[in-house]
């Protein structure tokens, strides 16, 4: 198995690619198959997560770029900046993982989470796509 140790950032092209969901991504330690079928650990620092285009090396300089595999969303398109920020308001409050783009919020479909927005008058659609949600704001995260 090639273990893969760091990240890094290079402008070179990566010897293989690795398709991840966002759970795989946000795992610090996994075994993993790439793309042209090599067999990886990913050993990483905790607390980190891979966003789409990381590059995983190791001490011999094998490459690996990161891709978010494409999942299941909700998608949420919003022109009022007002009702924009209660669904933001009323998701985050869930402490779900959300990824904002202009007047559109995506996350990982929860029905339950879908009936609230239409109850707030909003229309969800649900698509299959790559899933990079925002990075939370703190390291740590205590009530």
């Amino acid at each position: 198995m090639l273990k893969l140790t760091e990240t890094t950032n290079t402008e070179d092209q990566p010897d293989d690619t690795l398709t991840l969901p966002y759970d795989a991504r946000q795992k610090s330690r996994q075994p993993a198959t790439t793309k042209g079928g090599i067999q990886v650990g990913v050993f990483l620092p905790r607390g980190q997560t891979l966003k789409h285009g990381a590059i995983l090396t190791n001490g011999q300089g094998f490459k690996v770029r990161v891709d978010a595999a494409p999942e299941q969303l909700s998608v949420v398109k919003c022109s009022d900046p007002l009702l924009f920020a209660r669904a933001c308001y009323h998701l985050g409050n869930r402490h779900i993982a959300l990824q904002i783009l202009p007047d559109e919020l995506r996350f990982l479909t929860d029905h339950v989470l879908d009936q609230m927005l239409i109850g707030l008058g909003l229309t969800v659609e649900h698509q299959t796509l790559p899933f990079e949600p925002e990075a939370g704001a703190y390291h740590s995260h205590g009530h």
